[in-house]
């Protein structure tokens, strides 16, 4: 089963929700919002991925921050998702534990459900 983190109200991820749907995809929706987020799901994304590739720096949160509260490690990006997880780059699909989308690309998300499926992507 696949879990997608996000915010609903984000247009990328209303556009990666169409799509997952468009291709009879089931997922279960992470509201960060609702349901906020844990030190420990963030810790084993950074085992992944850089928390510079976790944070939305494009976003308004980002933004609005000054440079003061901006992290300048994992430590600090750490407590910073988990206070405000609107910071986290959105959607983040995980499966079984690991990241397999982060953001949203049709092309990508083809492959990498392709992939998920054990079919060959389609070029």
């Amino acid at each position: 089963m696949y879990t997608l983190y996000a915010i609903p109200n984000c247009d990328t991820v209303k556009k990666a929700r169409v799509w997952l749907a468009q291709q009879a995809i089931d997922y279960q929706f992470h509201d960060y919002k609702k349901q906020g987020i844990n030190q420990k799901t963030i810790e084993n994304w950074l085992s992944q991925k850089p928390w510079e590739e976790l944070v939305n720096r494009n976003g308004l949160t980002w933004k609005k921050l000054s440079d003061a509260e901006k992290p300048t490690d994992a430590a600090g990006a750490i407590a910073l998702m988990i206070e405000k997880p609107s910071l986290i780059r959105r959607p983040l699909i995980e499966a079984d534990g690991r990241i397999i989308a982060l953001g949203f690309n049709a092309d990508t998300y083809k492959e990498t459900f392709s992939i998920q499926a054990g079919v060959l992507p389609i070029k």
